[in-house]
């Protein structure tokens, strides 16, 4: 998978399938927030995908666009990192990091 640093740094990282796109930055060295620990309890995971792949995750929760709108730079394709799984098929998904989300 692919993310996109504020920074405008692109870094490539493997991550097996069933990771959270949460821990997947976090093992990768991206200072994600994530205050809850990935309860679905905050938005300070958040992230955002390009439209092409948005579609190929499955819809957000009820409860995870509740936490949504509570994310600073809320796009239509945000997403929280902790609801988020790679699965088959999402190899070399693009994930693009806000400033907002990672801990200062």
């Amino acid at each position: 998978m692919v993310f996109l640093l504020p920074d405008g740094r692109r870094l490539e990282v493997e991550v097996a399938e069933g990771v959270r796109v949460l821990d997947a930055a976090r093992a990768a060295g991206i200072p994600i927030e994530g205050a809850c620990g990935g309860a679905l309890a905050c938005a300070t995971c958040h992230v955002m995908l390009p439209e092409a792949w948005y579609a190929r995750f499955p819809p957000p929760s009820p409860e995870e666009e509740e936490m949504l709108e509570l994310a600073p730079e809320l796009s239509p394709t945000s997403r929280l990192g902790c609801q988020l799984r790679l699965e088959a098929g999402l190899e070399g998904v693009t994930i693009q990091v806000p400033a907002s989300s990672l801990l200062a």
